[in-house]
């Protein structure tokens, strides 16, 4: 069993390696149609607000969400960061209307702050999510601002529970509804909101944390 275990992280690749292949393989487009619903749902909570906003998509991919929000009447700017070359290549090729650019999130800083900074399916594959949540509250947000992410994979959807093993990704972090609910408090933000969007019978739903810097 451990020998069988040994084997399965030796193979396993990082998820920039892995989104890399998605590329080249063409299943990053498939991207869009998985997720399409829960991020519009996402956008409806951006913009129940009704004010004009600048907006990060963190972990954009192929900027399929950036192209979608940005055909919105109240989106003065729009952008999109990935860690994946190939990912922002695709982007700046479909779309030449918004900027795309490449960076680790860990460390890479917008040369200006914005109003929204959304995510989907990106923060579990951080070792550490709560430094990137305290990176964006400090470094990304005007004062006003908020955090939107989405995330399949967390422990209270037991159907994701074996994506480690199926998708070979070194790095996924298994947290639950709480653990991310308080690594926004303690990044400061308030006002914080979990939704679960798209659920079925089998699946419990998107799980999406909002939070506002105050």
């Amino acid at each position: 069993m451990w020998f069988l275990l040994e084997n399965l992280y030796k193979t396993m690749k990082s998820p920039i390696e892995t989104f890399t292949n998605w590329v080249k393989t063409g299943k990053d487009e498939g991207m869009e149609k998985n997720h399409k619903e829960p991020v519009k749902k996402m956008i409806e909570l951006i913009l129940s607000s009704k004010k004009k906003f600048s907006i990060i998509d963190a972990g954009c991919g192929n900027g399929w969400a950036v192209r979608l929000i940005s055909s919105n009447k109240n989106c003065l700017v729009a952008s999109g960061v990935d860690g994946s070359k190939l990912m922002i290549k695709k982007a700046k090729k479909i779309d030449k209307k918004n900027k795309y650019f490449h960076g680790d999130l860990n460390t890479w800083i917008p040369k200006k702050k914005v109003d929204v900074v959304m995510s989907m399916e990106v923060f579990y594959y951080f070792e550490d999510p709560k430094s990137l949540i305290s990176k964006i509250y400090d470094e990304w947000l005007n004062p006003g601002g908020q955090l939107v992410i989405g995330l399949d994979f967390y422990f209270e959807n037991p159907d994701c529970h074996n994506w480690q093993e199926q998708t070979g990704v070194s790095i996924m972090k298994l947290l639950k509804i709480d653990d991310w609910i308080k690594l926004f408090k303690n990044a400061g933000f308030k006002e914080v909101n979990k939704y679960q969007f798209c659920q079925s019978k089998s699946w419990n739903g998107t799980l999406v944390i909002q939070g506002s810097k105050i």
